[in-house]
């Protein structure tokens, strides 16, 4: 675990790449994607085991291969923090391609909630919104344990415009009054975050404990839910964020087939880049009674 020198070390090393061409900052990043594949051994299980279990269709020489290329993104996903954090407005307009109707969000009539699923390039969704559409945005965050790290990527995430940050701990209520001020809500519920308010929803055909909040929310106040998806484009070539319609039949006014409905559609979405989702991540971590553990 970095401590505060190590810290500050790592916040000066993104400053200065970021000075690089995207071109050189990403054949850098997939260097420390080959490093992390190497020695981060505990993550490189994690991800070898999500792959078996959602394409076991695949032979595990082609799940090895998804894997290192997965390490390749999250590699420059690290590096590439940097230009978010510092680089000029100007450059991240240049390097951020945005596609679909981004403005829908500022039409409606009703509270909106932007769903994103966790891809490598997931922060670039920050500039992407904030720059992009008027709407005020209100996010979830998971505080981090090392205070110098978690101060730098609030700063970094909250520097585009009118961004108002819930701490996960705190609980749902400051988000519906920053929804009721106008804010759009940024919800990523694709990760196992434990039993409370959850079911076991299948996820590329294994039960994965999923939050039925999000469905739930959307109905209640009667939202307008606008899926998006961050692609990171290959060596200089920047980053798209894409505006996706409204699921259709979302909310529908029942949790569990909302819950079905995003991971039908998000099932399509990671087979379209299969090796930029987190895959570093325990998905399948929380089980249902009496089934044994799958890492």
């Amino acid at each position: 675990m970095l401590g505060r020198l190590g810290a500050y070390a790592a916040i000066a090393l993104l400053w200065l790449l970021h000075w690089l061409p995207l071109s050189v900052l990403a054949l850098l990043g997939r260097g420390l994607g080959a490093l992390l594949w190497r020695f981060a051994g505990a993550r490189r299980r994690v991800a070898l085991r999500n792959l078996e279990l959602c394409f076991p269709e695949l032979d595990p020489a082609a799940r090895r291969r998804l894997a290192r290329e997965h390490f390749g993104w999250m590699g420059r996903s690290i590096l590439e923090r940097g230009l978010l954090w510092f680089a000029p407005i100007a450059r991240l307009q240049r390097l951020l391609k945005v596609e679909g109707d981004l403005q829908q969000a500022e039409r409606s009539t009703q509270p909106v909630m932007w769903l994103l699923p966790h891809f490598a390039g997931l922060e670039w969704v920050a500039p992407g919104l904030l720059l992009g559409q008027k709407r005020p945005v209100v996010d979830v965050y998971q505080r981090q344990s090392n205070a110098v790290l978690d101060a730098a990527l609030m700063k970094g995430r909250g520097r585009f415009g009118d961004t108002r940050f819930v701490n996960r701990h705190h609980g749902i209520r400051p988000v519906l009054k920053h929804i009721k001020d106008g804010c759009g809500f940024v919800n990523a519920p694709d990760m196992d975050f434990g039993r409370k308010d959850s079911a076991f929803v299948p996820f590329f055909g294994v039960p994965a404990c999923t939050l039925l909040a999000p469905g739930k929310l959307a109905h209640t106040l009667g939202m307008t839910v606008l899926p998006l998806t961050v692609t990171m484009l290959p060596g200089g070539q920047g980053y798209r964020l894409t505006a996706h319609p409204p699921l259709a039949d979302y909310p529908s006014g029942d949790a569990m087939h909302d819950a079905h409905t995003l991971h039908r559609w998000l099932e399509a979405r990671i087979r379209e880049q299969p090796a930029q989702y987190l895959w570093v991540h325990k998905r399948f971590k929380t089980r249902p009674d009496g089934e044994a553990p799958l890492y």
